[in-house]
């Protein structure tokens, strides 16, 4: 937390310059808020934040070089107090625990920056964390639920792709009968009623993308 007498120092990595340019316009209205850094990307964030050090940082997601997720772990790991909030268009109870586990203190959808961009600043500046109120209540609803292994998640992730059982077996080096069995597990997992349907529900949870 800076002193009281010191703007907040606000780093944005983001590889969309336009939404780099409102952030800054937001930014520039607040007295208390200052943004002192750029960068487009997971290992120019990391060097942005070596070199300035903010006190809040806002970092996206889906970036070239390297993603949003692996950039707040290693800015993490070398600086355990930053503040970092994660930047997004995606929701989903996946996507906010693997930022949490991370070391993401908060989130911010890109939909509703204009309401809680400032907010979440100065919360993130004061120690606090900040997950809206949906996603904190999306998370919540999936707590205790049995997550996918590795396997079914790459199972799941052909399926998407339109692969048969028998070509995800050749692709895997399986047994047609031993993807049959990971298919039916991971729709009973999520709770789906078909293949589809268990596609369609790792999307929206953000076990899988399709990037």
């Amino acid at each position: 937390m800076p002193p009281a007498h010191l703007p907040i120092r606000v780093l944005v990595v983001d590889d969309h310059p336009l939404l780099i340019e409102g952030i800054a316009a937001v930014i520039a209205g607040q007295p208390d808020i200052e943004l002192v850094g750029e960068a487009s990307n997971g290992i120019e964030a990391i060097d942005s934040y070596r070199r300035l050090q903010p006190d809040v940082t806002l970092m996206d997601l889906q970036m070239p070089e390297l993603d949003g997720i692996a950039a707040i772990r290693a800015i993490r790991d070398e600086f355990p107090a930053a503040r970092i909030a994660i930047l997004t268009t995606y929701q989903g109870d996946v996507r906010v625990l693997h930022a949490i586990q991370a070391g993401a203190t908060g989130y911010l959808l890109k939909s509703t920056l204009r309401k809680s961009l400032v907010d979440t600043i100065r919360a993130l500046a004061m120690g606090k964390t900040h997950f809206p109120a949906e996603i904190a209540s999306d998370l919540a609803s999936h707590l205790g639920a049995e997550p996918l292994s590795r396997r079914e998640v790459e199972v799941l992730r052909w399926i998407a792709q339109g692969d048969s059982n028998k070509a995800i077996a050749r692709r895997l080096g399986l047994t047609e009968e031993t993807i049959k069995a990971h298919v039916k597990n991971l729709i009973a997992k999520l709770n789906a009623g078909n293949r589809t349907h268990a596609v369609a529900i790792a999307l929206r949870r953000g076990i899988i993308d399709m990037a």
